[in-house]
């Protein structure tokens, strides 16, 4: 049988920048590497970089402290990042670093450093620095490593060798996985999950800035499925996006089989919102007949949140149908009037409403309503009303709007109701919104998630 070239390729990680086990540091090391204190060797070829996203208001606005009284003891030393990825290794001949933006076929594993910021900080100018409102000068953050653990086949299409070797590469991706859980407070594990139109380094970055502000508790992995940095390739990679649920069904149910984590939590973004609904349901109907307790004690998915999901909405109702609901503890949808992708997106689908677009007035169906009212494991929040939802396109609010950023924080973090992170509902309807005393809600839930704590006078 002929096999996709990729498939093919020699057991081997990226082209350069690999390294061997790290040693470890406290959690001075993890925040200063993530706000400039580290230089590291780079690769060559242009490093993407991102600017360290705006301080949600829950820190900068409330007063709340994720890293407390102490330095935080982060489990990744040097801020390396987990990552899994299903791109195919850069060569000499790819313009990339480090993964291609092409199908690699085959589950990688492995761990990325990052770097940020150019100046030596101290840990209470960083900590100062990356909570504060308006932040002075920007903080662009890079990849300047990566180190591969493993392949993980699960492919009878891959070769001998790199089947024979899976054994190993889940072997120590548990180790590391359950040593910095050990480390950490909160015995969980978040993945982020990018949209399309990225290269490798993207959702590695942006989930280095959702640790950061979940005060480094936990463990992060950024799932890298390969879509093509091109508006040209959309339908390619939807198609791709497709693909690839499988490789994430596959990485869920080896955090869950081989780990000592407690809750798995996963944060969907854009199109990669399609594969994460897709895995989610491969997972609904190979536990079809099981309640939800027993899938949750198999799979131990708690939080799932799609934010700006490009899902066509009848494609929604059909994972329901098909027990999507019972896998997660819970499953939140975030949606916006004024996210300018998914209005292109809609179009180009020949009008077909997204799931991460705002209900009309009296398009939502009376159906769809009562399913909504009935049921207590699905959310959909309304950002139209949160501060800079529509900042750019509309469509990255949940990085770019401090209220947004709290609330997804708080939902994946500390796993409160929309009541209890502050929301109203939309007047009579079943929708969630943020009402305009937004943060003064945000300082009234201090008590909860800082024990002991005492409003000032």
């Amino acid at each position: 049988m002929h096999l996709d070239r990729s498939t093919e390729r020699k057991a081997a990680g990226p082209r350069s920048c690999r390294r061997g086990p790290a040693t470890g540091r406290g959690g001075r090391g993890a925040t200063l590497a993530l706000l400039g204190a580290f230089a590291l060797a780079g690769c060559s070829g242009p490093a993407l970089t991102l600017d360290l996203m705006p301080a949600p208001d829950l820190y900068s606005e409330a007063g709340y402290d994720p890293f407390g009284e102490q330095e935080p003891q982060a489990s990744l030393p040097d801020f390396e990042l987990l990552y899994a990825t299903l791109r195919d290794p850069a060569t000499e001949d790819d313009d990339e670093r480090f993964y291609a933006n092409r199908r690699g076929n085959l589950l990688r594993v492995g761990r990325a450093r990052v770097q940020a910021g150019e100046e030596d900080f101290s840990w209470e100018q960083a900590r100062r620095v990356s909570l504060a409102k308006n932040r002075p000068g920007s903080y662009p953050l890079n990849v300047t490593e990566v180190d591969e653990l493993g392949i993980i086949a699960s492919s009878v299409f891959a070769p001998a060798e790199v089947r024979a070797a899976e054994a190993e590469a889940r072997e120590e991706l548990a180790r590391i996985v359950d040593e910095r859980l050990a480390q950490s407070h909160a015995k969980d594990v978040y993945v982020y999950v990018h949209g399309y139109k990225v290269v490798f380094e993207n959702p590695v970055l942006v989930a280095s800035e959702l640790w950061h502000f979940l005060g480094y508790e936990g463990v992060m992995i950024a799932f890298s499925w390969p879509s093509t940095p091109s508006k040209l390739a959309y339908f390619s990679d939807l198609e791709t996006a497709a693909m690839s649920a499988r490789g994430l069904r596959r990485l869920l149910s080896i955090l869950a089989e081989d780990t000592q984590v407690e809750r798995i939590h996963v944060l969907g973004y854009s199109a990669g919102t399609r594969l994460v609904a897709e895995g989610l349901t491969q997972i609904a109907l190979i536990h079809r007949g099981d309640t939800p307790e027993q899938v949750f004690a198999r799979r131990k998915l708690g939080q799932v949140l799609l934010v700006g999901s490009d899902v066509d909405r009848q494609t929604m109702g059909a994972y329901v149908e098909d027990g999507l609901l019972d896998v997660p503890s819970h499953l939140t949808v975030y949606m916006s009037g004024s996210d300018e992708a998914l209005g292109l997106s809609r179009w180009v689908m020949g009008g077909r409403g997204r799931l991460g677009q705002v209900w009309e007035e009296g398009e939502m169906p009376a159906e769809t309503e009562a399913f909504l009212r009935s049921t207590d494991r699905l959310t959909l929040v309304d950002v139209s009303d949160a501060e800079e939802f529509d900042a750019g396109n509309g469509h990255s609010y949940f990085r770019r709007s401090p209220w947004c950023a709290s609330d997804v924080l708080l939902a994946l973090g500390h796993g409160l109701s929309p009541a209890e992170r502050g929301l109203d509902h939309v007047g009579d309807s079943p929708v969630w919104s943020f009402p305009p005393d937004y943060v003064e809600r945000l300082q009234a839930l201090l008590p909860r998630l800082v024990p002991g704590y005492v409003a000032a006078p």
